[in-house]
């Protein structure tokens, strides 16, 4: 009998340390706040679920704030209360199309300095000198505002070594700094040592049409600067049409790429550059886009699923992808889905994930439930996605 209380007593301190380490777990990795769209289920994966009946508070949270429910293990075992909402399952237009990017700057960034050789042989760095800092962005010189990289060298050029305010943003903080130009006999006039730059071009794939907001979503990231690698801070910008006409193929440690031509027709014009996509308004929907609900995150699961991205042409089409692994606590990260690519045409075609891709709708279980965001560069069959229901939110608040 004492034998098989004991191997009972170490039975339930094994449960119950699985199920303690489930709740530990759950506690770090699972959000805090929910979307529960009308028919999305309870059960987030094998282990966890929300206790929430639908059925009964529906128009209750409809009007209302975000209830607090129960996060448990099993449904019995409670891990953590969470914030939910339960919304209408919105539907958009799903795209895959290649498209070109236009992006100007609000103000003008510094994205190097450089020292200045003088009279004497020795050199100088005027910019680092007065505190300006790669990154930085120029709002204003002696008060003036900036716009663009010929209106700052234009005040800059006129110069016979006055000092200059510059005032900059650099960490949402504006500060102000006095540039004292150096003389370059060699070159004959001032110098201030830094190269700046107003704009951007590049490609990247259309995610999806919002029809009630008259908005488009694209990338699934943000648009940094080449050389700064800082988020490029939107002034105005437009989206036209592209077609593919090659591509460079991925392999092991090798990023591959989408070439395309730019045409003139405007697709939209851009309204917000944000670490879940670039986003803006646009023209009209395209005749190859296609009608999807929305999946809520909790519906993501590992298995099947299709890529639509353009790898030729202009006409965008569903590839086969697995999707891997689904993360619901990483926020600010894009990499919410992991996956890797099946499809043996598009392996072919491409090698794997290339640039321009960012931004290719991920279909499931016929919902649109992420978009590609980034490489997994030693790996380039595999690839990163951000959730769709992040990306719609932002297309539904933009200002």
């Amino acid at each position: 009998m004492k034998k098989v209380i004991r191997i009972s007593t170490a039975v339930i301190a094994v449960i119950c340390s699985i199920i303690m380490a489930f709740v530990i777990i759950g506690c770090s990795s699972l959000p805090d706040t929910f979307v529960k769209y009308e028919d999305s289920p309870q059960r987030l994966n094998t282990f966890y679920s929300l206790n929430t009946n639908t059925s009964s508070k529906q128009v209750d949270y409809q009007s209302a704030s975000p209830k607090t429910e129960t996060l448990s293990v099993f449904g019995i075992v409670p891990v953590k209360s969470v914030k939910v909402s339960v919304k209408n399952s919105p539907r958009v237009f799903v795209s895959g199309e290649v498209f070109g990017i236009k992006l100007y700057t609000d103000g003008v960034i510094i994205v190097g300095t450089q020292e200045v050789e003088l009279d004497s042989g020795k050199k100088a760095n005027p910019a680092a000198e007065a505190g300006l800092e790669k990154g930085d962005i120029i709002v204003s010189v002696n008060n003036i505002l900036v716009f663009s990289s010929n209106e700052v060298m234009a005040i800059l050029n006129e110069n016979n070594g006055d000092s200059y305010k510059i005032r900059i943003k650099r960490d949402g903080r504006y500060k102000t700094f006095t540039l004292t130009p150096v003389y370059s006999s060699r070159e004959g006039t001032y110098k201030a040592g830094m190269w700046v730059r107003d704009s951007t071009a590049g490609i990247g794939t259309l995610t999806f049409y919002n029809e009630n907001y008259g908005t488009f979503a694209s990338l699934g990231h943000q648009i940094n600067d080449i050389d700064t690698n800082e988020l490029m801070p939107l002034l105005e910008g437009e989206a036209v049409s592209a077609t593919v006409t090659r591509v460079q193929k991925a392999s092991a440690g090798v990023t591959g790429s989408l070439w395309c031509d730019f045409e003139d027709y405007k697709l939209g014009r851009l309204l917000d550059n944000t670490d879940s996509g670039l986003y803006g308004a646009f023209v009209k929907i395209s005749d190859n886009a296609k009608e999807y609900p929305v999946a809520s995150k909790q519906e993501v699961k590992k298995g099947k699923a299709q890529l639509v991205c353009t790898v030729s042409g202009k006409k965008p089409r569903a590839y086969d992808i697995e999707i891997t692994r689904v993360t619901y606590n990483r926020e600010g990260e894009q990499k919410d889905i992991v996956f890797k690519i099946t499809d043996s045409e598009l392996l072919k075609t491409t090698g794997g994930i290339v640039q321009g891709m960012s931004g290719s709708p991920v279909i499931q279980n016929g919902k649109l439930v992420g978009a590609v965001t980034h490489v997994i560069v030693n790996n380039p069959v595999k690839g990163y996605a951000i959730f769709a229901e992040t990306m719609v939110e932002k297309s539904e608040n933009l200002n």
